[in-house]
């Protein structure tokens, strides 16, 4: 962009530009690119101004004002990357530096939809997360299953004794879980993919990173004498942010896991392709996340079956039978 027409203090197009950032939650340099292009092209009255000649120093410097401005009201901009696409770059990401971003959740979203949404939490990183398949993923049919709060023995407790907000309330409809599940993958907290799992996006691994980590996880600190430490969220070891997609050590005690996007820059600078911690040889076969299921045999058997002997990707993670699978189907279409 032209420095005659680089503003020279937080103006118009500073608000917008923020305007715009808020309404998406999420931005990249590519993204943003015609949103400036656009403001720069208003803002310069005389002459057109096209996105490719928006520059990257153009997007920081608002990203920069933008921090500036957001400050005295408790929030930020932070960036991180994609988990699955390395072309995008950096993922510029707005987060509360106060709240709990559950509790923004809560201004938009009825208690019964926030209790639902940290009972697809709990399976994420619970049920769906052991020492044998890291999946940290749920299908859209376990997801609909947990409509309703679980039952006695099943209620998840808080460490003071209490049921957490996911254990408690009366739940909802199938139809409205469905809906409601539809409805944070539009509002960028949910990624779906092609075989139908739903894992947490960039947005919301940054935004609810704390929420997380101090949920699911236990620090020694913390943990009793008799008790083991508890790190259901793991970091990956190079970049350092949440993993729920990636590889994982062939050694299923060993905690290291990377990203698939740090593999490449990760390995180019390592002597040999060992664990960095056990030294285990570092196969690329061992998966975090849906590729824990997809890839075992027994999935791959099942998807080349067909009629009833075939279970979809939905009932191998549910670890339900097709026959229950067709009856959860049924009980969707009446509730």
């Amino acid at each position: 962009m032209d420095e005659d027409n680089a503003p020279t203090a937080y103006n118009d197009t500073n608000r917008a530009f923020l305007q715009a950032f808020m309404a998406q939650g999420t931005l990249t340099y590519d993204e943003a690119r015609p949103i400036l292009a656009a403001l720069f092209s208003i803002h310069g009255k005389c002459f057109f101004v096209t996105e490719e000649e928006v520059t990257e120093e153009d997007f920081k410097s608002y990203v920069n004002a933008a921090i500036d401005a957001l400050s005295p009201f408790d929030y930020s901009i932070v960036s991180t990357k994609s988990q699955t696409n390395k072309d995008l770059g950096r993922v510029y990401v707005l987060v509360n530096t106060i709240s709990d971003s559950m509790t923004q959740l809560a201004t938009i979203h009825s208690a019964e939809e926030i209790a639902y949404l940290k009972r697809i939490l709990d399976a994420i990183f619970e049920t769906y997360n052991t020492q044998k398949q890291e999946v940290l993923a749920i299908s859209s049919l376990q997801a609909i299953k947990l409509s309703r709060p679980p039952d006695g023995e099943d209620r998840r407790l808080t460490q003071g004794g209490r049921e957490t907000q996911g254990s408690a309330g009366t739940g909802m409809t199938k139809q409205d879980a469905e809906k409601c599940l539809n409805g944070l993958v539009d509002e960028g907290w949910f990624d779906k993919s092609p075989a139908g799992f739903y894992t947490l996006s960039t947005r919301a691994l940054t935004e609810l990173k704390h929420y997380l980590l101090s949920t699911y996880n236990t620090q020694e600190d913390e943990a009793d004498e008799d008790e083991d430490v508890v790190s259901r969220v793991k970091l990956c070891w190079s970049c350092k942010d949440i993993i729920t997609i990636g590889e994982r050590c062939p050694k299923m005690t060993c905690p290291i896991r990377l990203h698939d996007v740090c593999t490449a820059g990760y390995w180019r600078s390592q002597r040999s392709k060992v664990c960095p911690q056990c030294k285990t040889p570092w196969t690329g076969k061992n998966f975090v996340g849906e590729r824990a299921i997809t890839t075992t045999e027994s999935f791959l058997k099942g998807t080349r079956r067909s009629g009833a002997g075939r279970q979809s990707a939905a009932s191998q993670v549910a670890g339900v039978s097709s026959t229950e699978a067709a009856n959860d189907s049924v009980e969707t279409d009446e509730n």
